[in-house]
């Protein structure tokens, strides 16, 4: 494993043309949380040879992010958050996951923040996608889809209703910053005014106490902001 680090890290650095990387991040999830040292402690000499900065994982497993995180240079955990997500029972335990980056001092990078679409309220039921598309398999008339829409939906409803003008995106973002100050979503966009209105969504700030709580209310879940 470490040999191959070391070479992927040499073609980013030929690639980028440039003599080191800010941020360098292991993309393997699944890798055994027995080996998440090995693989630190080797990313800690990469950045004592001046090939790396800062490191951090990609993995939604809190007992490899405890080995990670201890490394000194260790400086963010990339993972699975969004408004939706904390709804569904995928054996992933949010809370847990952000209460490691807060201890471990991390920076929590959310993957899927708008769900691949799902949380901008452009879908319905009937939507399809293109066999190009990655969500070609999606049938958003099964499973738990046609109620998260609904929810989806209900949230938006509940902010117009108080003349607050945030998007679906940028309610779903701004859900995000408020439940942990260490949080960055890396939402996804396709044209620019998808890259206008996710930037907009900072000027409008974070949500307000009452309107997380109502937010867990439409998802019937307990508050996660007291």
């Amino acid at each position: 494993m470490v040999n191959r680090i070391r070479q992927e890290c040499e073609d980013s650095l030929y690639r980028l043309k440039t003599d080191y990387i800010d941020l360098y991040q292991f993309h393997w999830g699944a890798y055994d949380p027995g080996k998440a040292g090995e693989v630190r402690d080797f990313l800690e000499k990469l950045v004592e040879e001046g090939k790396i900065r800062w490191y951090g994982w990609s993995t939604d497993n809190p007992e490899g992010v405890r080995v990670f995180a201890q490394g000194p240079h260790c400086t963010a955990i990339q993972h699975w958050m969004n408004m939706n997500m904390a709804n569904i029972n995928l054996g992933y335990d949010l809370p847990q996951m952000l209460a490691i980056c807060e201890e471990y001092d991390q920076a929590s990078i959310n993957r899927s923040p708008l769900v691949m679409g799902m949380m901008t309220g452009k879908f319905n039921i009937d939507t399809t996608f293109p066999e190009d598309d990655v969500r070609h398999n999606w049938d958003l008339r099964a499973g738990k889809s046609p109620q998260n829409l609904q929810r989806i939906e209900a949230v938006r409803k509940m902010f117009a209703d108080t003349g607050d003008p945030r998007t679906q995106a940028q309610i779903a973002l701004a859900w995000i910053w408020t439940r942990s100050d260490r949080t960055i979503p890396i939402p996804g966009f396709k044209t620019l005014a998808q890259v206008k209105e996710n930037i907009q969504a900072m000027e409008y700030g974070l949500l307000g106490k009452e309107q997380m709580k109502k937010i867990d209310e439409i998802y019937e879940r307990p508050p996660v902001i007291a």
